[in-house]
């Protein structure tokens, strides 16, 4: 019997991950996919004329069990993969891709959706039937609706292609991360490392068959740790190398060619549907609107931000010469004094306020936070199966004790793991006649593991972190759409990071700190003097930061933004771009497009300057917050009805309007981060 054809009865019909096995994957999506097929069959051979129940809603209806079997499947690939897994996804990605093809390039199907688009009377419909109407039909014609036979099969061969090179480029990717090992044996290698950092490297090398040694991987948790405190300058340089030139050492897992691949294909893609470049095709279905709104966006930040930048620079080269003598300041130098300068300017740094961040109360006090301004809390399911043992199962209720939720947190780094932090959801929201159908949400993050010694510790960076995945959760959790297609997280791109990054914003206040904040071994809370720091460092390198970031909005718009079929080398492209921000001496040998996952292999080609212009959103929304208390009820209320609970129902100016009473403003920004008066 295979577990993802007939889901038992698992409690809220969570996945029975117990009983699923590699081997039931391919044979559930090949079957899944031809039900689904009869699903759309009968779709078309309605009798009666196309209405908006009949088709745009029998449409989104379709396919529910192969969403829920490949979203089981994707999830695994990301959170718990393994070379099987890994050569089931190239399988199964063509397949999906090729059924998602199949109905998009359907000629009767589109008719039946054109003619509801076209004729019914909208009057009396909802914003949200408006809104999937709408979507659905600019969703066939993205797609090659309207192109002829010959063009539609060209458009199938680049997406099936697409498919293939952007699984292949995340392989690579991973396969670089996993195969690195920097293994030391003399412990004064580790001067500078904290205590914790030092006894997670040596359980490492205990895991990695390295006894009585150290070892020191291009992970998160174990990377960003030694860039920061390590004193041994040429091993910074030795990682800082081997982390910036992932899958760009001209061996088999080079991306090079893929990079190059995935661009020009992607190009041809937006010229066939009629688009001037993929860039155009993308930011039609976005807040910005066009490549050129977003280069202005990305210009005026820049104008404030580049000045800041080289004065971070500045300041951290000037203090590497006063400490050490150093005249060459170098990207592997400078999150070390960078750091060091913080800690004598505020005197705080990460190593005096972990001891407050035990991860189990950082959990507990976004749980909290979700209470006061939402009405939720969180009670742990252990009945409900879970796809490893580290992952811990949460149930959702409102004040009522209704079920909101089902909620998935996996916080530590593995082998089968990929690097970084990110929310996803293995059912999403919706109604129907059944009733309300409730989300299983997941965040997947990489935090320090506990050691024989010590819990988990965060530091502020993760904790963060934890807030943000947690702000993506609520937005899946606390939807409240009618069709799935449009809610929870399904909204435009750009808007995406909203309800993630406004929850940054409470760790950096008292108010919320003091309920989760206290010292691991005392009981302590954290004190004001240590909350008073954190504010004031809030800005620090501000300037250096920003340019970071916009020098990666500018990669991604210069290679989605343009054709660039006629690039040969993709390192001299990239370190043109990047003459443009760079305020540290470039690296030969190092590369960031053949490692940049986001735009090559994650959904945000063209999409990377989001990241940027959601924070203009956030420091907006939040200085409301601000205004009327940051746990005040009825901005939360609002905040909640029409971000979280909204989902892409509409369009998203017009959800945020309706928050904020009016458009979100730059200025509250570059206040924010210091770079205006």
């Amino acid at each position: 019997m295979n577990p993802l054809l007939s889901i038992r009865q698992t409690p809220f019909n969570t996945p029975p991950f117990n009983e699923i096995k590699n081997q039931h994957f391919l044979p559930a999506i090949k079957e899944l996919v031809e039900r689904a097929k009869s699903e759309i069959e009968s779709i078309m051979n309605h009798n009666a004329a196309p209405t908006f129940d009949n088709t745009l809603k029998a449409l989104e209806k379709s396919g529910k069990d192969l969403d829920r079997a490949s979203s089981i499947f994707f999830n695994l690939n990301s959170a718990e993969t393994s070379d099987e897994i890994q050569a089931l996804a190239r399988e199964i990605s063509p397949i999906l891709t090729e059924f998602s093809n199949d109905i998009l390039l359907n000629e009767r199907l589109f008719l039946r959706v054109k003619y509801v688009y076209e004729n019914e009377d909208q009057s009396t419909w909802s914003e949200e039937q408006k809104t999937l109407c709408e979507k659905t039909f600019k969703g066939f014609v993205r797609n090659g609706a309207l192109l002829n036979e010959d063009e539609k099969s060209q458009l199938r061969a680049i997406d099936v292609e697409l498919s293939k090179l952007s699984l292949e480029f995340g392989e690579h990717v991973l396969a670089e991360t996993n195969k690195y090992e920097m293994v030391l044996d003399d412990e004064n290698d580790l001067a500078g490392l904290p205590d914790s950092i030092k006894e997670m490297a040596a359980h490492t090398a205990k895991e990695k068959g390295h006894d009585g040694k150290w070892v020191i991987t291009l992970d998160y948790p174990s990377y960003v740790p030694f860039m920061t405190y390590a004193e041994n300058r040429g091993l910074r340089r030795e990682l800082s190398l081997a982390f910036s030139s992932k899958a760009f050492k001209g061996d088999e897992l080079d991306n090079q060619e893929i990079v190059k691949k995935i661009v020009n294909l992607r190009n041809k893609r937006a010229q066939l549907l009629g688009y001037e470049t993929h860039a155009h095709f993308i930011l039609e279905e976005r807040m910005a609107q066009s490549p050129q709104k977003v280069m202005d966006f990305l210009s005026e930040v820049r104008t404030y931000g580049k000045p800041g930048a080289e004065q971070d620079v500045r300041a951290v080269a000037e203090y590497a010469s006063q400490l050490d003598g150093l005249t060459d300041l170098q990207k592997w130098d400078f999150a070390y004094y960078s750091e060091k300068l913080k800690k004598e300017k505020y005197s705080i740094d990460d190593e005096l306020l972990k001891p407050y961040f035990q991860l189990d109360n950082v959990a507990k006090g976004v749980f909290k936070t979700a209470g006061l301004l939402y009405g939720i809390h969180f009670v742990e399911n252990r009945e409900i199966q879970k796809y490893h043992d580290e992952v811990t199962v949460y149930e959702v209720l409102d004040e009522n004790n209704k079920h909101v939720a089902v909620f998935y947190a996996d916080f530590f780094p593995r082998p089968g793991k990929r690097a970084g932090a990110w929310m996803t959801s293995y059912a999403g929201q919706y109604k129907d006649n059944e009733g309300d159908h409730r989300p299983h949400v997941s965040i997947v993050c990489n935090f320090s593991k506990p050691t024989e010694t010590k819990p988990s510790l965060l530091t502020f960076n993760e904790v963060t972190t934890l807030f943000h995945e947690f702000g993506h959760a609520l937005h899946g959790m606390l939807a409240n759409g009618s069709f799935e297609s449009l809610s929870g997280t399904s909204v435009y791109w750009d808007f995406v990071e909203l309800p993630s990054q406004i929850m940054e914003n409470w760790c950096y206040e008292k108010e919320c700190l003091d309920l989760f904040a206290r010292h691991y071994e005392t009981g302590e809370p954290i004190p004001e003097e240590l909350i008073k720091k954190i504010k004031d460092s809030a800005n620090f390198m501000e300037g250096y930061q920003t340019m970071r970031q916009l020098s990666f909005g500018l990669l991604d718009m210069a290679w989605h933004g343009q054709d660039n079929s006629s690039v040969e080398d993709i390192d001299a492209f990239e370190k043109a771009i990047f003459a443009e921000t760079d305020v540290l001496p470039a690296v030969p040998g190092t590369n960031m497009s053949c490692s940049f996952s986001h735009i090559f292999q994650g959904g945000y080609s063209a999409g990377y300057y989001s990241y940027k212009w959601a924070e203009v959103l956030d420091a907006d929304a939040f200085e409301y917050f601000k205004e009327n208390g940051i746990f005040n009820e009825e901005v939360a209320d609002k905040f909640k009805r029409h971000i979280l609970s909204a989902g892409g129902s509409e369009h998203p100016m017009k959800l945020y309007k309706r928050f904020r009473g009016k458009e979100p403003d730059v200025k509250p920004l570059l206040r924010r981060a210091g770079l205006l008066e």
